[in-house]
């Protein structure tokens, strides 16, 4: 094949470095945003907080008030402001846009540096030591403490010691015996084998460490061992280790009508029975291990002022910043050196992140205010109100992309009186309704989530009888539908929703 040069014409779509830098901004949560504003303050000696300019001032101001120093302080700020404005003017010359298709560190020699933890810029803050988390204590460690308390033999400390290691979060023995028979091996003192009967035995005085029911191989055994514990003069002490013995399976499944007859006892009774299980702790360890709460800041604020809903942006998600003007006001025009041409591009980039950073709010306001604007009717009466919505609307209604308003809304969250909403939870599909209108999902949910709620627990609803109502309210949905939408809230089905009157 004979080679040969060939010219064709054609359109590309390319991202300049700053339309890169605002999509990037877009799409970061409150967190990761203050996380990233943070790092380019500390790689930028262009920008500064609002709290570091006050705080400036108020120095500057003190050393005004010296007498001895007045006269010299008076002419050093009148050569530093002629320096400010010809330093301005000076650097008009920096291009406001870059060749596209390139990278940030193409143009700058300064790399952003990363932080696993953001300092903080607010001296008025709480008090430092307040704001640490202490580090929780783990199962682990309650029961190795009480380990050490208890007085054990070599042999059956290091027995205990591998039994503990196997227990897991919810505070059950994840390996069985011969596991923890294999892992000793042979002892030091002894060349023969670890017997299970001795690690049984020590088994059984872990499973007396706190909290009762530690150690259990299996939920029954748990509840048999917090039985153990009570009181024996409880009321259907008696009769609830027999249920939990031997007919546990049937109380897992809600079949109270076969416990009635094994358990020879009326329904009243029976109910005695079932409160007194139900008061134990089905995993024991979870109250040792409580699960981290994870704070949610919001980023918009909603709220009715003289009958109209008002949309306003979180000011205290992110640090305020500006170009300090002493340092712009070095860059020079006619100067060619290094530093320089350092400065200059600092400047720059502190400009284009500033109008970037901007962008990012603008855009996430008119977003929340356009969501508002369609979803007043969930604000108003809640979740049964609520009206169908996609991306698709809003990215018309602003003359978006529907993935820039994919980027807005994800993590992004609102706080209304109702509660505090990620910006993704006022989008829905809808299901057509008898009269020709439409309803969205997330009503739907609400009303399968209501009708529950009022159901009789001896009776409950199940999918085909909600679908039937649904449908007498004029909503067409079908039984798998109902089904989908029960198990999306976590909400079992009728035979394990059913209750003892």
């Amino acid at each position: 094949m004979k080679q040969s040069l060939q010219i064709r014409l054609g359109q590309q779509i390319t991202m300049t470095p700053q339309l890169q830098q605002a999509i990037r901004l877009l799409q970061l949560s409150s967190l990761e945003l203050q996380m990233e504003i943070q790092q380019v303050l500390d790689s930028n000696i262009m920008l500064e907080t609002a709290e570091e300019c006050e705080t400036e001032s108020e120095d500057n101001k003190d050393i005004d008030d010296l007498n001895n120093y007045s006269e010299n302080t008076t002419s050093t700020s009148n050569e530093k402001k002629e320096t400010d404005d010809a330093g301005f003017e000076a650097a008009t010359d920096i291009p406001s846009e870059l060749s596209i298709d390139t990278e940030w560190e193409d143009i700058y020699d300064g790399a952003v540096a990363s932080y696993d933890i953001p300092s903080n810029n607010n001296a008025n803050d709480k008090d430092f030591l307040v704001n640490q988390e202490s580090a929780a204590p783990t199962l682990y460690d309650h029961l190795s403490w009480q380990l050490d308390l208890t007085p054990f033999s070599d042999l059956d400390r290091a027995i205990a010691t591998a039994i503990i290691d196997g227990i897991d979060g919810d505070g059950f023995l994840c390996s069985s015996l011969e596991d923890i028979k294999e892992c000793l091996g042979k002892t030091e003192e002894d060349e023969d084998e670890v017997e299970i009967e001795e690690i049984e035995v020590v088994l059984h005085r872990i499973q007396q460490f706190d909290p009762i029911g530690i150690g259990a191989r299996d939920i029954k055994e748990s509840l048999l061992l917090q039985l153990a514990a009570l009181d024996i003069d409880t009321a259907w002490l008696k009769e609830a280790k027999i249920l939990v013995k031997d007919h546990l399976a049937l109380l897992g499944a809600h079949d109270y009508a076969q416990l009635t007859k094994r358990m020879k006892l009326n329904r009243e009774n029976l109910r005695e029975v079932v409160e007194l299980i139900q008061s134990l702790k089905p995993r024991p360890g979870s109250e040792i291990e409580s699960p981290k709460t994870t704070y949610i800041i919001p980023d918009v604020f909603v709220k009715k002022v003289n009958n109209q809903w008002k949309v306003d942006l979180n000011s205290d998600i992110a640090p305020k910043i500006r170009v300090n003007s002493y340092y712009a006001s070095l860059v020079s025009k006619t100067n060619k050196s290094a530093d320089n041409n350092n400065l200059k591009s600092h400047l720059q980039e502190a400009r284009w992140f500033i109008k970037s950073l901007n962008s990012r709010h603008e855009t996430l306001l008119k977003v929340a205010k356009c969501i508002v604007k369609r979803q007043v009717g969930f604000l108003e009466y809640g979740d049964e109100a609520m009206k169908p919505l996609v991306l698709h609307d809003i990215a018309s209604e602003l003359g978006m992309h529907e993935s820039t308003i994919s980027r807005v809304t994800t993590q992004k969250y609102l706080h209304t009186h109702r509660g505090i909403f990620e910006l993704k939870y006022f989008f829905s599909s809808h299901v057509n309704t008898s009269n020709g209108g439409e309803c969205s999902s997330t009503a739907i949910r609400a009303m399968i989530k209501k009708l529950i709620a009022a159901e009789v627990p001896t009776k409950p609803l199940s999918d085909s009888k909600i679908a039937g109502v649904l449908s007498e309210r004029g909503i067409r949905v079908a039984r798998r539908t109902v089904a989908k939408y029960r198990e999306a809230m976590i909400i079992p089905p009728s035979n394990e929703r059913k209750r003892l009157a």
